[in-house]
């Protein structure tokens, strides 16, 4: 089984909307059959700042399945979204 984090940084320019937006996106992709099971996650609001702002949690049976994932319509919407609102990414692909 392989397991995908993925955080997100957003940019502080329409902060607040963007994480709503970003959050209602992602969660289409708890739909998605390719994936095991996923959640999806937000930094506590008394956490620090600094921290990532958002982290996608998904467990695959197959790295095939992942790169599916990835490629559904439904990631894609998500990935063009994200990838105009962030600051930065981080994430990992593990086996578990």
């Amino acid at each position: 089984m392989l397991q995908h984090v993925c955080m997100f940084k957003l940019k502080e320019e329409d902060h607040d909307a963007n994480l709503k937006k970003a959050l209602e996106l992602a969660e289409g992709l708890k739909t998605l059959p390719q994936s095991v099971d996923g959640d999806v996650v937000v930094n506590a609001p008394e956490a620090p700042s600094s921290n990532y702002d958002l982290c996608l949690i998904f467990n695959f049976k197959t790295i095939e399945d992942l790169n599916a994932y990835q490629a559904d319509p439904v990631h894609q919407k998500f990935a063009k979204f994200i990838t105009a609102v962030r600051e930065s990414r981080a994430c990992i692909d593990h086996e578990i």
